[in-house]
């Protein structure tokens, strides 16, 4: 039999398209337990690879016969070996090329909407780590916000859609990915903003997001406004692009609202936090469509892959924009907050431009699940 490779982008468009997988996954228990790849229809073992040296007679029983088996490790090595063990026992499966490193770093662009004059946007779903950039492009224009550290699938998506990225955004200063925003600036010739209030210890120049900015975007005047709604960090800003979508950065998700704890100051940003998703947010129109720089669990994608909602939706079924009493939300966003991201004063760092981590350095940085939401 032989075994067969299957890419994080093949297994993306499963997620995406809600088909059954059954995923043999040989890491050790704590990192299944920590973070695993997520389907609707998917299913799971988790069997360390040293239990299966000896071989794999003890499990073919424990597998389907009538479901597509993947096997998924680290880095690839192990669960090739796993793969064509089972192979060898009749079983058609296959490996995931690259392991979980390859899962967390794979982007996959999703077109969101249409904007006035032609122009178009396009989210990336970084679906093993949660994390969500965008493309506004316009009359041979783009801008990109909260870009990755994989900063190719940008640049090379501007080229094949023939625009020039001219303008680089984040809407904070992330603390759970190394931000790819000033590299794609520094390659381009763009501008890269970012809300000084969270710039105060960076290390190179940046064009200052503050409110009443507006950003022309092409020849069809798509204005990017920076709605200043501090809570998750004390520079967060929203965008609203062409009166018609809101970038909530890690302000405000689908399914969940961002936590203000990144930055060790949870008891004072609470207050900004409740002032921006109950009254800033409250002031927008209900029709606009929250697209966010995270999404928390999987069922938050949408039929296309993408995540967005209308903010007047959220309204009603977002539990955290849905608490009256003070008391209740700050012990929501203050208490029993999930685990701090991984590294995440090293990635605050290197997002300020302190270091410079080597890039396996920075890709063990980022492992892990997106950790950015309380709900």
């Amino acid at each position: 039999m032989t075994v067969k490779m299957m890419s994080a982008h093949e297994v993306t468009k499963k997620v995406f398209q809600k088909e059954a997988l059954f995923i043999l996954d040989v890491r050790n228990e704590d990192a299944f337990a920590d973070w695993k790849i997520e389907g609707e229809n998917f299913e799971y073992l988790n069997i360390p690879y040293f239990e299966l040296l000896d071989g794999v007679e003890e499990i073919i029983e424990k597998l389907p016969s009538d479901k597509e088996i993947l096997v998924v490790c680290a880095k690839e090595g192990s669960s090739v070996m796993v793969a064509e063990m089972l192979s060898e026992e009749g079983l058609t499966v296959s490996y995931l090329r690259g392991g979980m490193k390859a899962w967390s770093e794979h982007l996959e662009p999703v077109k969101v909407g249409d904007l006035k004059g032609g122009g178009e946007v396009y989210q990336f779903v970084r679906i093993g780590k949660g994390c969500l950039s965008y493309m506004v492009l316009s009359n041979g224009e783009a801008a990109v916000i909260d870009a990755t550290r994989m900063t190719d699938i940008f640049t090379d998506f501007a080229a094949n859609k023939g625009v020039k990225i001219t303008n680089v955004f984040d809407t904070h200063l992330h603390a759970d990915h190394i931000s790819g925003g000033r590299k794609i600036a520094e390659q381009t010739g763009a501008m890269y903003w970012l809300p000084p209030k969270d710039a105060e210890e960076v290390t190179f120049e940046y064009a200052a997001l503050e409110g009443g900015n507006v950003v022309t975007i092409g020849k069809t005047f798509i204005d990017i406004h920076a709605l200043y709604s501090p809570g998750h960090t004390i520079g967060s800003t929203s965008f609203i692009v062409d009166e018609k979508f809101l970038m909530s950065g890690d302000i405000l998700f689908i399914d969940s609202i961002g936590r203000p704890d990144l930055a060790g100051m949870a008891e004072d940003w609470v207050g900004d936090l409740r002032e921006s998703l109950y009254s800033r947010y409250r002031e927008l129109s209900e029709e606009l469509v929250v697209l966010p720089a995270h999404f928390m669990i999987i069922d938050e994608l949408n039929e296309d892959g993408s995540v967005s909602e209308k903010l007047g939706t959220l309204f009603i079924n977002n539990h955290g924009l849905n608490i009256d009493d003070e008391v209740e939300f700050r012990k929501l966003v203050t208490e029993n907050l999930p685990p701090q991201p991984n590294a995440y004063q090293e990635i605050r760092e290197t997002n300020m431009g302190k270091i410079t981590p080597e890039e396996e350095k920075q890709r063990e940085m980022e492992i892990g699940p997106n950790r950015c939401a309380v709900r």
